[in-house]
């Protein structure tokens, strides 16, 4: 008998594969060639190469996850997605906070191709026929990206506003060398109130929150991760004792993966048989294998 597979975008394998070597490029040579932080301070050129780690992670996670989502599995569509989510915010940062060097049109690249993946099969995976949990496995993985949020927010305005008030810079600013932190940017006008809304919305029951939830914490892992490794390199450096944020972070980073895996495991995902029937009632491609 022939099995029938529904035909997924093989874009999404091509857009790896063209995006992976780039990040993996960029990773190696920001972690072996001391030119490419030349002129960053130790402490921002050490949070770099800790960055650079988390991204060899997140180029593997990239890989594999696309080639399950290309074989018909929609979980890791959704790992896919808030991977790339994690390199258009890693490569926001390369490309703005880190002084001119011979990286600068591959962090570019990356940014660019990750932020049009996101904006190109963010609407086909958000259209899969699939069931979200509703029970207990929906109020874990919700508390826990609110917590995440609430958290964050609570660290870097508890940095933020006495600095205000004093009129004088945070010291994590002078340390990193930095004018503005890119990473409260990003984090306090879109991340961390992105977490909120997508656990909030999801335990309303909303699709858009339902939807998000995944890659967002999948994106909380990869970001946990890359922090866990820049504190290492920072305790192995010298430059800080970072052992308290380290068990945060690290907690962050394992209740991120546990919650996810979960979530993950909760969805309901229509048999072939009634895929099939559903893609020949509004004309989907199948092909034969």
């Amino acid at each position: 008998m022939r099995r029938m597979r529904l035909s997924l975008p093989r874009s999404v394998l091509v857009w790896s594969l063209v995006v992976s070597p780039l990040v993996l490029l960029s990773s190696v040579a920001g972690f072996i060639d001391p030119l490419v932080y030349a002129q960053e301070t130790q402490n921002w050129a050490t949070q770099a190469r800790g960055q650079d780690v988390g991204n060899l992670l997140a180029v593997v996670v990239l890989a594999a996850s696309a080639v399950w989502y290309w074989k018909g599995s929609q979980r890791a569509g959704l790992v896919w997605l808030g991977t790339v989510l994690y390199l258009v915010y890693a490569f926001v940062v390369y490309a703005v906070a880190v002084h001119f060097n011979y990286l600068f049109l591959v962090y570019v690249a990356v940014l660019g191709l990750s932020a049009w993946a996101v904006i190109l099969h963010g609407n086909r995976l958000r259209g899969a026929d699939v069931q979200y949990p509703l029970g207990r496995r929906l109020k874990v993985a919700a508390g826990v990206i609110i917590g995440i949020g609430v958290l964050f927010a609570g660290l870097w305005l508890s940095e933020l506003v006495p600095a205000l008030i004093s009129g004088e810079a945070p010291a994590s600013l002078t340390e990193a060398g930095l004018w503005v932190n890119p990473i409260h940017v990003l984090d306090l006008s879109v991340v961390l109130p992105g977490f909120v809304l997508a656990g909030v919305a999801a335990l309303r029951r909303r699709e858009h929150g339902l939807f998000w939830l995944a890659p967002w914490l999948v994106f909380s892992a990869l970001m946990g991760s890359s922090i866990v490794a820049a504190m290492v390199l920072m305790v192995m450096a010298g430059v800080t004792s970072t052992a308290p944020a380290m068990a945060m972070v690290s907690l962050v980073v394992v209740t991120s993966l546990v919650a996810v895996w979960g979530y993950l495991r909760g969805l309901s995902i229509p048999l072939p048989e009634a895929r099939h029937a559903a893609a020949v009632t509004t004309g989907t491609r199948f092909d034969r294998v």
